[in-house]
């Protein structure tokens, strides 16, 4: 079935059986036979080792960063080999070229692997590092190894029975790069990104930057990569520019040694996505095996299915839900808009508008609290801020991304006099009642959050407790369905891993080179002229930063690039990184790389580009929320509990106005463009947050309400 087809045959189904028994469209082939299991092992292993690590016995920092980067290009590469294999009828023989690439390949990763373990060999048991000439034949046979490896597998594929040579060679070559580091772990932190550093280090630590390039393309695309490239180009190419990106240029053995430090790839990225992300991926797995996310979106069509465009309000309520655990907006899309798209075409939604919404509201589960898809996380490392402050300052922001989601959903619901779905096929509401209970996951990550413990403490008891909650349900979780969530588990944070990995490699090129700083201070000559234009300006950078990246890079990199030129300027540190965050989540759904528009167009079968353009749409009255935390930090929490309220009315009030005004339709009727532009220039006029401004704002829509009603009243029939 295709993606479109498949669920508006089960339309249908919604009622007693409920969402969960509807199939949800993905990429993934099943593997079987001793290749599936053994990479089903490999996943379940990687995944275990974290949780053991995480909560039982903590592994010395920098060597758990290395092992988690190492194992999950060992085991990515496994998996992207697996589910890429020739399957096309008969058997596959390897050609004369490709014998004279395999040959070499392997005689040297095999040599390669000798090599470290002779060293550990005499390391161990001699007391005394072995001879300099071991690690040097070491470090050559590894890249000649790699090199040969990575090119060959751009050409040729696997058979249908076995990983192909090309990749079996990447995976030992992902462990040898951590062996090594491990092996010489003390030196390589006293060595790594000085002059200090030699070609045997060099070299080990550029293949680490290839590999994790390669997995990074795998599994996310080549604009990543492109990105990277170009960082990397900058790095080298520095003393040639002019101006602001001149910089004095680095050897190389010192900048890819620098690279592998926790500057860069061992960095902040990686010591989030191998603690918080590699956490909350399993627990949005084992959510998913147990069948209790499903349950939220059964919830959502239960209370808003019957509504005028009910299922594009489930949309909106069950990807927030959903998006905040899953990590990448077109994940988001993919989960949930495979059913919620072509239900929304079916009550009377365009294709390209179904699509648009899903995009726009599944962008919106990054900023929800309290995981925010990984990105809370990983500000908390790089600001010091507590968690906690953080998530409780999400709130209002993520409620006034929704608000304005839904504000434009239903004034296109009433443009176009649509309908909700029939009450038969729907769940019962008041059964979903009786099963509320299997929101305890989310309620005791809240409650035990608030109490004092550990991010991972409370991380893993909400995970535990949604295997626990599923033994009240039909879908109960033994041995089998606990395994299945960890391998999951594992298949789901590997994009993320690379993609955290890769962007540790930009962030390191920002800190060596300083062109962070040297944008700093750009954006304070901009700020002596107008702090609304350098406002504007950074906000330009850190969606052009994020196009084409998931929301954990794209934040990563600006807040690299962009948050300190802001608190350079004045603004505090929360709501400086808060508005490089808001935008570099919005870039999933601004054109001309908007990857949650393009997922969503696959779905609902429209023009990728226009079904960009419309998920921007329904998505730009969120848009000036991160320019009102600048001028009213309330909204961020940040004042007395009268100021918090009184912002958060009026923000409200102009997310209505601007929604108004974009689709045209103003409380119960239509408005001419006269009227639109006075419904933008009051909602715009509400950005500021002072009491004048506010009034303003409140009496131009006053004016657009008294004109309408004396139309209306002129011309009922006109109007109606």
């Amino acid at each position: 079935m295709t993606h479109e087809t498949q669920p508006e045959q089960a339309a249908s189904k919604i009622g007693t059986e409920g969402v969960s028994d509807i199939p949800i469209a993905h990429n993934e082939r099943v593997l079987s036979g001793l290749l599936g299991q053994t990479v089903f092992a490999a996943c379940v292993l990687f995944t275990a080792m974290h949780l053991y690590a995480l909560n039982v016995s903590p592994i010395e920092t920098w060597a758990f960063r290395i092992i988690h980067v190492a194992g999950g290009l060992a085991v990515g590469f496994a998996i992207t080999a697996a589910y890429t294999l020739d399957r096309s009828p008969g058997e596959r023989h390897i050609g004369r070229v490709e014998w004279l690439a395999m040959i070499p390949a392997v005689a040297a990763i095999v040599y390669a692997a000798f090599a470290i373990g002779y060293a550990w060999f005499i390391r161990e048991t001699q007391g005394t590092p072995p001879a300099g000439w071991v690690l040097v034949h070491l470090s050559w046979a590894l890249t000649i190894a790699t090199a040969i490896a990575m090119i060959s597998s751009w050409i040729w594929r696997g058979s249908s029975r076995s990983v192909h040579w090309a990749d079996a060679v990447l995976i030992v070559a992902s462990i040898i790069v951590a062996a090594y580091l491990l092996f010489v772990l003390q030196r390589w932190r006293m060595a790594a990104g000085t002059p200090f550093a030699g070609q045997t280090e060099f070299l080990v630590s550029a293949v680490g930057v290839a590999l994790i390039m390669e997995l990074t393309r795998r599994v996310a695309g080549l604009a990543l990569i492109a990105i990277t490239a170009v960082f990397l180009v900058y790095a080298f190419a520095g003393p040639y520019l002019p101006g602001l990106l001149e910089h004095r240029g680095y050897s190389p053995q010192r900048f890819f040694t620098y690279l592998y430090t926790d500057n860069g790839i061992l960095g902040a990225t990686t010591a989030v996505s191998s603690t918080y992300i590699i956490l909350f991926i399993t627990f949005a797995a084992f959510l998913q095996a147990s069948r209790v996310g499903d349950y939220f979106v059964n919830f959502a069509f239960a209370a808003a299915g019957r509504a005028r465009g009910g299922p594009a309000k489930v949309a909106v309520f069950a990807s927030g839900l959903m998006g905040m655990i899953n990590g990448t907006s077109a994940g988001n899309v993919v989960a949930t808009g495979s059913l919620t798209i072509p239900l929304m075409k079916k009550v009377g939604y365009h294709p390209r508008s179904a699509g648009g919404i899903e995009a726009a509201a599944s962008t919106g589960g990054q900023i929800v609290p309290p995981i925010m898809g990984a990105g809370a996380f990983i500000m908390a490392e790089i600001t010091g801020i507590p968690y906690t402050e953080i998530a409780i300052a999400a709130l209002i922001p993520a409620a006034l991304y929704f608000l304005s989601i839904y504000l434009m959903v239903d004034l296109e619901a009433r443009r176009g006099g649509m309908q909700g779905l029939p009450k038969d096929q729907l769940p019962v509401f008041r059964k979903m009642v009786k099963q509320v209970y299997l929101f305890l996951p989310i309620i005791i990550l809240i409650g035990t959050l608030f109490m004092g413990y550990s991010v991972i403490r409370a991380g893993t008891l909400a995970m535990v407790s949604a295997a626990v909650v599923s033994w009240f349900t039909p879908h109960w979780m033994g041995p089998k369905a606990l395994l299945n969530a960890l391998s999951l588990g594992a298949r789901m944070a590997i994009p993320l891993i690379a993609v955290c990995a890769c962007a540790g490699i930009i962030v390191g090129v920002i800190a060596l080179t300083g062109v962070g700083a040297r944008f700093a201070s750009m954006l304070l000559g901009i700020a002596d002229a107008s702090h609304l234009l350098a406002l504007f300006f950074a906000m330009c950078i850190s969606i052009l930063l994020g196009m084409g990246m998931p929301t954990t890079a794209a934040y990563a990199v600006a807040a690299s690039v962009v948050a300190p030129g802001l608190q350079q300027i004045g603004i505090p540190p929360l709501v400086a990184h808060f508005f490089v965050f808001y935008y570099a989540v919005l870039s999933a759904i601004t054109p001309p790389v908007a990857l949650a528009g393009y997922a969503a167009a696959a779905i609902s079968g429209t023009d990728p580009l226009k079904t960009a353009v419309t998920s921007f749409k329904f998505g730009l009255a969120a848009f000036i929320v991160p320019f009102m935390f600048f001028y009213s930090p309330a909204l961020l929490m940040d004042g007395t509990w009268m100021q918090i309220l009184r912002v958060a009315l009026t923000a409200g009030v102009g997310i209505y106005l601007l929604a108004a005004s974009v689709q045209g339709w103003f409380l119960n009727g239509g408005v001419n463009l006269v009227q639109r532009v006075m419904l933008l220039a009051a909602a715009l006029s509400m950005i500021a947050g002072g009491w004048m401004t506010d009034l303003l704002g409140v009496g131009i829509g006053g004016l657009v309400f008294v004109w309408q009603a004396a139309a209306l009243k002129a011309k009922p029939k006109a109007l109606t």
